[in-house]
């Protein structure tokens, strides 16, 4: 028997919160190990529960939950904590999208997403196949077509991929990719879930999760939103 997800939570709004955790603990395989209703008591939800994965909301009262994602990431030591992030919020705004990413966020959705969608981007996370709502997945792309990098990774103390264009251009022409993984990679830029690629292309979601692996092994990053850079930046998508 698979051992079950354990998440924690940290929301400042007690309704949400509750509700939250409440749905989450009737899903078959996700065990929900603590709450927090601020940004230090997450910080240190984290450190003593070492959660699979962390829900963490952006609009805390104390520090907000970018900065609390950025403090977690930033002070893992030696032996870091492997604790997926979801931000689930309501802001949708390019700052605030770049910059949960940018502090090592691996999830982002918002607020109104369904109890299933948000099982499957747990799930999704869980697996290593960061997920991001659609609507998110546009303002990303659209920042990463800009020709400057964004401001607010600027001031972010965290590691970006860097480079020209020509740069990204010999990195992707170089990395071997197949048709098939090409068709994939473009769908993973428009923002498709591996569910979702796996119902386009008509194959199973075991296939395209291979497929992506090897994307990310050719193209030599860990994760999608890596990958979709490079794929904008390289010209492989227009």
């Amino acid at each position: 028997m698979e051992k079950p997800i354990r998440i924690a939570i940290v929301e400042d709004h007690e309704l949400t919160r509750i509700g939250l955790e409440a749905a989450l603990k009737r899903r078959d395989g996700i065990e929900v190990v603590g709450d927090a209703a601020n940004g230090y008591q997450g910080l240190n939800l984290l450190k003593t529960t070492k959660p699979d994965l962390a829900i963490v909301d952006i609009g805390l009262p104390d520090i907000d939950g970018i900065e609390m994602v950025r403090l977690f990431r930033e002070n893992q030591g030696d032996n870091p904590i492997p604790t997926k992030i979801l931000m689930l919020t309501m802001h949708k705004n390019e700052d605030s999208v770049m910059a949960a990413f940018a502090a090592g966020a691996d999830a982002y959705c918002m607020k109104d997403i369904n109890i299933d969608k948000l099982e499957e981007a747990i799930r999704s996370t869980h697996q290593g196949n960061p997920w991001i709502d659609p609507t998110i997945a546009s303002i990303v792309l659209q920042q990463l077509r800009k020709n400057s990098p964004p401001s607010v990774l600027e001031k972010q103390n965290t590691t970006q991929i860097k480079g020209l264009d020509e740069d990204y251009a010999d990195i992707v022409g170089s990395a071997g990719l197949t048709d098939r993984e090409i068709d994939i990679l473009k769908l993973i830029v428009g923002g498709c879930s591996n569910g979702e690629i796996a119902t386009q292309l008509f194959v199973t979601v075991g296939t395209v999760k291979t497929h992506v692996r090897h994307i990310l092994n050719k193209l030599c990053v860990d994760d999608r939103t890596h990958a979709a850079v490079l794929a904008l930046r390289g010209g492989l998508i227009e």
